[in-house]
């Protein structure tokens, strides 16, 4: 199954994170997409996104001054 993509470059902090959440809340559990963003922000946003989520975050890369985020939706708790 390929990754679904999303980009939210040029937008700031919260809307990377709100976009990506709905998109995520949209995917059943397993699937994965890759988030490209310009904010400096994103960097720790995304890693407190998976961290407090049920979503992982399975690789982060910078190319340019464009932060490149692989996320995998994770199962929902009960």
């Amino acid at each position: 199954m390929a990754a679904k993509e999303l980009d939210v470059k040029g937008l700031h902090c919260p809307l990377p994170i709100l976009r990506t959440r709905a998109l995520l809340d949209k995917m059943t559990p397993g699937e994965e997409v890759i988030i490209y963003a310009t904010d400096p922000a994103s960097v720790i946003d995304f890693k407190h996104f998976c961290n407090t989520t049920e979503n992982e975050l399975l690789a982060h890369e910078t190319r340019g001054e464009v932060f490149v985020y692989h996320i995998r939706r994770g199962t929902p708790a009960p």
